[in-house]
């Protein structure tokens, strides 16, 4: 799913100008501030479910829905669309960690076009942006797209591997508290397709999808994903052990680690 953020003046009018031209589903995720804080474009009207209801959905007979809830992040939210929806414009957060498109000036962390106003902004320059952006990919992801295989009738399996950001090793280890992953751009793209297509030239496995994330992640988070669909899990396990290791061996990925005691890249240390 390709992210772009929208912030400033007419943010929600750019997005509804843009939607038509990107393929796919599109979902909007507005940010609504509390009413303590002035906005001159709230994003929502909708009230917070009552007290003792977590989240309330209304789905209408032709299959229009609206939700509300508490407790969600924006990333939780994002985690959740990622599944269904190929592009999540953003208005209003200016702080995500996202390429960002700024109206009026407005302030926001990864500023990458900037507008008077919506109807200034370029349509094409947008639509780069967004095709520019690292996609936001979850195992369920990954797991949805194996499962629309044109052959995955002849399948009967499917087994994945998550890799996460471990604290420690041992006790007495000092603790993790981030990795911060960089990849050869280009050369780590194509040698992921390579080994993906590799795998599937196997007897019985029909689909493998791998991803690993880059950037900056804190302990507990996702790092790399491995989905195999095969005709029986014999095959798909093994597929998916094969899988992670030759992704570390062979994907020109590099770590940096960062703990409470010092920060160093792991393919710097004896």
């Amino acid at each position: 799913m390709q992210v772009l953020g929208v912030v400033g003046p007419d943010a929600r009018a750019l997005c509804e100008r843009i939607a038509p031209h990107l393929d796919g589903r599109v979902a909007v995720v507005a940010h609504r501030p509390p009413e303590s804080e002035s906005a001159s474009e709230p994003a929502s009207t909708e009230p917070s479910p009552p007290d003792g209801i977590d989240a309330s959905y209304a789905v209408g007979a032709d299959g229009t829905w609206e939700a509300t809830g508490r407790d969600r992040s924006l990333d939780g939210v994002l985690d959740d669309l990622a599944a269904t929806a190929d592009h999540a414009l953003l208005v209003g957060f200016p702080d995500a960690d996202v390429p960002t498109v700024s109206l009026g000036g407005a302030d926001a962390e990864r500023v990458v076009l900037a507008a008077d106003d919506a109807s200034e902004a370029e349509l094409d320059d947008v639509l780069e942006a967004v095709a520019a952006a690292d996609p936001h990919v979850t195992l369920e992801t990954l797991i949805e797209r194996v499962k629309a295989s044109p052959r995955a009738e002849r399948a009967g399996a499917i087994a994945t591997f998550t890799g996460r950001v471990r604290a420690k090793d041992g006790e007495a280890d000092p603790e993790t508290l981030r990795l911060t992953f960089e990849k050869y751009e280009g050369v780590a793209d194509e040698r992921l397709r390579t080994i993906e297509s590799e795998l599937m030239e196997r007897e019985g496995v029909e689909e493998v999808a791998l991803f690993h994330r880059t950037g900056t992640l804190e302990a507990g988070e996702d790092i790399v994903f491995v989905v195999v669909l095969a005709g029986h899990r014999a095959e798909a396990f093994e597929t998916v052990s094969d899988g992670i290791d030759r992704l570390k061996d062979e994907v020109p990925i590099f770590k940096r680690e960062t703990t409470v005691e010092e920060d160093f890249w792991v393919h710097d240390r004896p």
